[in-house]
């Protein structure tokens, strides 16, 4: 029995269905567990003790319509759920001739390509994005309705990458060390550089020791802002490749973001998370908030319908109170 797993997406969309994996393996221990995905994923997918391999969408899209069915049959899945729906994906799975295809019912594609239709909508549920995905292991007769906590037992992350040097040593075995991760790359609701800002005095006064974490884009954003903040703060933006940056997740004290990829691979190695959410459906905490043994978020409690009128701001995210995000943060002191 070999299953595919489809997530083609983003890092965070990733780290959430990798539960999948683990509730696969422990009812069918001898099973093999495939996942496809992008290129710049496949670390934090290899990090997972349930998964058996990685098969690249990259190289996928780059084939013509036979040489994909060819490309999927090479792998002699038994299975494949598409979690992430991709057109291209469902048919060349229909034409290698994987047995049993999954799908929701809600694209119309599936209707010609899969074989087990799962009716549920992801838009207005209020379930978590992690139990969502969960809803297509009706196809293998599993049960699918599991709550938040128990998901967390199934991530089954082990971190073996190593930290270059010169950045463990900015690590201080004596203080709080936090890693501040303040943009988005446009996936999610920010929290704004000024309050950013404010809450990085605050933390460096405590003793903390911060660590900005960002792509080599968000470096070049953030250049003129870094210079505004403490001497002491350790600019690491642009610095790292995703591998590095997972092993500094791993052994820094935690993460303060929006709802990134860093904050849910954080979650997910059970590291302390504080997540700032918008209350705007469906991008709230209770569908996108990190989940792990200490994962922790904030949001502002109002009624967000203005800002869904303005996609370039939003108030309510930006009016969480730097001076509680630092009290919960202080709380994470060895």
């Amino acid at each position: 029995m070999t299953i595919i797993i489809s997530r083609t997406d983003a890092i965070g969309d990733v780290v959430l269905t990798l539960p999948l994996a683990g509730i696969i393996k422990s009812n069918f221990p001898e099973c093999k567990i495939l996942f496809l995905g992008k290129t710049y994923t496949q670390p934090v997918i290899a990090l997972s003790k349930y998964v058996n391999g990685f098969i690249n969408y990259d190289d996928f899209i780059k084939l013509n319509e036979k040489d994909r069915a060819d490309f999927l049959r090479s792998f002699n899945a038994t299975d494949i759920l598409h979690v992430f729906p991709r057109k291209e994906i469902a048919y060349a799975a229909k034409k290698a001739g994987i047995k049993n295809r999954t799908g929701t019912s809600h694209r119309l594609y599936h209707w010609f390509t899969c074989n087990k239709l799962i009716s549920f909508s992801r838009k207005n549920s209020d379930l978590h994005e992690a139990q969502l995905n969960c809803m297509l292991l009706k196809s293998l007769q599993l049960k699918v309705d599991y709550s938040k906590a128990e998901l967390i037992s199934f991530y089954g992350m082990n971190c073996s990458y190593s930290l270059p040097q010169q950045v463990t040593d900015l690590l201080n075995s004596n203080k709080l060390n936090v890693i501040i991760h303040p943009r988005s790359h446009g996936s999610a609701r920010e929290w704004g550089l000024s309050n950013y800002k404010d809450l990085i005095y605050m933390l460096h006064a405590a003793g903390v020791n911060c660590l900005i974490t960002g792509s080599p884009v968000e470096q070049e954003e953030l250049k003129e802002w870094m210079k505004t903040l403490p001497e002491g703060v350790n600019d690491l933006t642009g610095k790292l490749q995703l591998k590095e940056l997972i092993a500094l997740l791993n052994v820094a004290d935690g993460i303060v973001a929006g709802s990134t990829g860093p904050l849910h691979i954080a979650a997910a190695l059970g590291k302390n998370t504080l997540g700032f959410y918008p209350p705007i459906r469906p991008m709230h905490a209770g569908r996108w908030a990190p989940l792990g043994l200490k994962a922790g978020y904030v949001t502002f409690d109002k009624d967000c319908n203005d800002c869904k009128k303005n996609p370039e701001g939003c108030t309510c995210i930006k009016n969480i109170s730097t001076k509680h995000a630092a009290e919960l943060i202080l709380k994470w002191k060895k």
